[in-house]
């Protein structure tokens, strides 16, 4: 296969390409906040796993905390966990092909026994905590994560005021929201698995502050504290399907 041509302003797709086969994984996501700021791509590169390096736009790329509510997972059709609160530290990759997705640096959700099972198979970095997410569909919305195990301790805690009204993005809001994959390092080598959803419905939001250790605890400083962008989504259904193939 040709390697893509990697322009590093240029943002992904709108709309998610067709998975490459039935798909593995189906979860649904509710009540999404995106919350992100840039970092220097320099200092986030040793956290990308190996054949993958920082995705750019302007210049720049960006550290996400993002959080939802899961109300089921399938895999193979098959129900196997039951609703759980999730807050995740990203930062977004692209490969040798030009393929764009997320590395997820943490995974904190407050379903033990799913946390287990994420650790023991696909080796993402999922953790337990005690999550809490608090909103209602426009206006109010606050989130608060204390990690329980491993690295017990870790904490973050946010509020921000969601606008009624859908946006259209803009081409950074696009870039940091429209990830069609994710790289991880499963077996000895970096995979890549393929993720497939409606277009995300955006809402900006205002009045929005945040404290906490969780990207700290997770590798990155920050290079301004404010946020830089926040958004919410009423959510999505998500499908997932992995590739066998290591990436090169």
């Amino acid at each position: 296969m040709a390697v893509e041509e990697q322009r590093p302003d240029r943002v992904p797709p709108v709309e998610a390409p067709p998975l490459p086969g039935p798909a593995m994984l189906c979860q649904e996501w509710a009540g999404v906040v995106f919350l992100h700021w840039p970092v220097d791509p320099a200092e986030v590169t040793h956290l990308f796993p190996a054949g993958t390096r920082p995705d750019l736009i302007d210049g720049a790329t960006y550290v996400g905390l993002v959080a939802f509510h899961a109300p089921s997972t399938r895999v193979l059709g098959v129900r196997v966990l039951g609703a759980f609160d999730e807050a995740n530290v990203r930062l977004y990759s692209v490969d040798g092909q030009g393929r764009r997705g997320v590395v997820f640096l943490t995974m904190d959700s407050d379903a033990l026994h799913g946390v287990l099972a994420a650790r023991a198979v696909p080796r993402v970095p999922y953790t337990w905590a005690d999550t809490s997410l608090r909103q209602t569909t426009v206006g109010p919305c606050a989130g608060a994560v204390r990690r329980r195990w491993p690295q017990r301790g870790a904490w973050g805690r946010w509020r921000l005021r969601v606008d009624a009204h859908p946006t259209d993005p803009t081409p950074l809001e696009h870039f940091l929201t429209a990830r069609w994959g994710l790289h991880t390092s499963w077996a000895g080598a970096t995979r890549w698995v393929r993720v497939a959803h409606e277009p995300w419905i955006l809402h900006r939001a205002a009045d929005t502050t945040y404290e906490g250790d969780l990207l700290t605890r997770a590798g990155v400083r920050l290079q301004r504290t404010p946020v830089a962008s926040a958004l919410w989504s009423p959510g999505a259904v998500a499908e997932l399907t992995p590739s066998l193939l290591p990436v090169r």
